[in-house]
């Protein structure tokens, strides 16, 4: 954590127009009410740049939507999370990451963002562990899941745009997300046995996904996109084949799991008819689809890319081999120039315009 002082927090509100003393919302359970000035000094503690703030700003009153239950959310024995994707212009300027590892370390952007909306939900919505979370295991995504698309290597639309936004409008989607849960398929050819792996993927009997309506986020990679769009498949025919396949006979899931009587009826299932067949995604439009991961071999001899190297052997030279991490575990106290060198379902809200957040 960044220790705050007055001057960092005046540097980090540069990041906004807006009044530091307007109120962002009310987190619950504890219901403490969180400022612009709240915000800023949370996304400050979290290792924030100022330019970070707008997507901090716009996210936050997403996720505390009333369909995204966040008071059971931040009390639940389960281990979801907010997930922020953010498209447009300013994820790119801010260094928000979509390539390869963009759902784990080395990236500021990704790492502080969504640390920073964690940092709020613990101090100022109370959500601890042994304290108002009941969380069992909880989750790594809990720290922080933030990514944005990889626009250059998709061949679709991205998902604000199948929203109905264009491609120049900066955009935050939210999802409450349990952990990613990797499908590795290098072998599929063709999009029917890829799509019925990923599929498979998606109908855990343990995932709560199969017992409501839900959304599921799936993080397709380039290469797997390209594979179906070069099978004429547009983006809208593969998430009709996902949410086709991405089922399960009753008699199945009856076997372990969260199967109950109750909840199948709950679903209008009979629960005596075992090939009654249970839906991940109980609506196709529920399931949200995303192009992310690995960076083109080309990028990898831009100066960019090389600068980035640079920086991450600097840094484990200076810190004798302790990583990105070292300034920010050995010097948390420090919040110097070197650090700017560094750049990570369920319920889905609408998109927000980050600019209207206030950058």
């Amino acid at each position: 954590v960044v220790a705050p002082t007055t001057k960092r927090l005046t540097w980090m509100l540069k990041g906004t127009a807006r009044d530091p003393e307007e109120i962002v919302g009310v987190i619950p359970p504890a219901g403490e009410t969180a400022t612009v000035r709240d915000v800023a000094l949370h996304a400050l503690m979290a290792g924030c740049k100022p330019e970070y703030l707008p997507v901090v700003l716009g996210a936050l009153p997403i996720i505390l939507r009333e369909e995204f239950n966040m008071g059971g959310v931040q009390c639940t024995m389960h281990g979801v999370a907010p997930l922020i994707i953010v498209n447009g212009p300013h994820a790119q300027k801010i260094g928000i990451h979509g390539g390869n590892g963009c759902f784990g370390p080395g990236f500021r952007a990704n790492a502080s963002i969504g640390r920073a909306i964690r940092l709020l939900l613990m101090n100022l919505g109370g959500g601890l562990p042994g304290l108002a979370s009941a969380t069992v295991f909880a989750s790594p995504i809990r720290y922080t899941a933030c990514l944005t698309e990889n626009t250059a290597l998709t061949p679709w639309e991205t998902l604000a745009q199948a929203n109905g936004y264009g491609a120049t409008d900066n955009v935050i989607s939210c999802a409450m997300v349990e952990s990613p849960r990797l499908h590795f398929d290098d072998v599929s050819t063709e999009p029917e046995r890829l799509l019925r792996g990923i599929a498979d993927s998606m109908t855990s009997s343990g995932s709560w996904n199969m017992w409501f309506s839900s959304d599921v986020v799936v993080a397709m990679g380039p290469q797997h996109a390209r594979l179906c769009a070069s099978a004429g498949l547009t983006r809208a025919q593969v998430q009709q084949r996902l949410w086709e396949l991405a089922e399960r006979p009753q008699g199945n899931l009856k076997r372990g799991g969260n199967w109950r009587e109750e909840r199948a009826r709950a679903l209008g299932i009979d629960p005596r008819d075992d090939n009654a067949p249970f839906k991940a995604v109980k609506d196709v439009k529920r399931v949200q689809l995303i192009v992310a991961a690995p960076v083109p071999r080309e990028r990898i001899s831009t100066p960019e890319f090389q600068r980035f190297c640079d920086d991450l052997l600097e840094t484990m030279y200076d810190e004798d081999g302790a990583g990105l991490a070292a300034p920010q575990v050995q010097r948390a106290a420090e919040f110097d120039q070197r650090m700017a060198n560094f750049s990570t379902r369920a319920q889905v809200g609408t998109a927000a315009d980050a600019d209207a957040a206030g950058e």
